[in-house]
């Protein structure tokens, strides 16, 4: 079952020239909903909005938080108690060449079976073919991620869980389908923005969370192979899986004590 524009259909009739096909001209959300609740929905609702707002949109005056939930909804009642993994894609509907012909949305809404298992074991890689290229548009969420495809791809292929993703001036910028984190004693850093990072929920609610723990510092710090290969910990963030810690990188084994007390710190948060 799908939600399109607001009307629930179990087939999808979408235009082949529609421009998230042609162009990538689109951007996505990933949600989780887990024991009844969705977690940090308006953080990804803001989010939502934002990279609309870049990508020069038009951003209808109903489409509120209200409303987005309100949208969810329908097919969260079509799987009463059931976890979830939502995505909302939007793309603009207009047709036209590179040069659309106007700025009005579509929106689709899918569900699916949520996984947010959290693996004991997690081997991490480098993948070196495709680079990130950091700019003021690489924290969007958009559908153009074909560098996190042929990653992934490379990742199974050599065995591994998960690969870090560079910049073009050889710094991290993420892996695949995370933000990264490394922990030296008791100071955590993570990538800028301006390393070509998503704006991940979870990496927002860390940066904003951890300075309140008297425990923790946290600091956006550009990192490089060499601080991933000399932390103590390493551990990835989604909307998912929330903290995956990293046991794994090369001949380097991680502990991951602050992983998992930064779990339980998120635990709290969901209200």
């Amino acid at each position: 079952m799908y939600n399109l524009n607001g009307q629930l259909t179990n087939t999808l009739d979408l235009s082949p020239d529609n421009r998230a096909f042609y162009y990538g001209d689109a951007l996505f959300d990933t949600l989780k909903y887990k024991n009844n609740k969705y977690h940090f929905l308006e953080l990804h609702y803001l989010r939502l909005l934002a990279g609309m707002r870049q990508l020069r949109m038009e951003i209808p005056s109903h489409f509120t938080l209200e409303f987005w939930n309100e949208e969810l909804y329908k097919l969260q009642d079509q799987s009463p108690n059931a976890d979830l993994r939502y995505r909302t894609t939007v793309w603009r509907s207009a047709k036209g060449l590179y040069t659309p012909s106007g700025n009005d949305i579509n929106y689709l809404i899918e569900t699916s079976v949520l996984n947010d298992q959290v693996k004991s074991t997690y081997r991490l890689g480098v993948y070196k073919n495709l680079s990130i290229n950091a700019d003021a548009f690489s924290h969007i969420k958009t559908t153009n991620r074909l560098p996190n495809v042929l990653a992934s791809i490379y990742a199974g292929e050599h065995e591994l869980d998960n690969v870090l993703l560079l910049n073009q001036h050889k710094n991290i910028a993420c892996s695949t389908n995370a933000n990264v984190f490394i922990v030296n004693q008791q100071s955590i850093y993570t990538p800028p923005i301006s390393d070509g990072c998503l704006k991940g929920t979870i990496r927002e609610v860390l940066l904003t969370q951890i300075p309140k723990h008297p425990s923790y510092s946290i600091e956006e710090k550009s990192l490089s192979i060499t601080d991933i290969i000399s932390a103590d910990e390493v551990f990835l963030t989604n909307a998912i899986t929330s903290i995956q810690p990293v046991t794994h990188f090369k001949r380097k084994t991680y502990s991951t004590s602050v992983a998992k007390a930064l779990t339980e710190l998120l635990q709290t948060l969901i209200v």
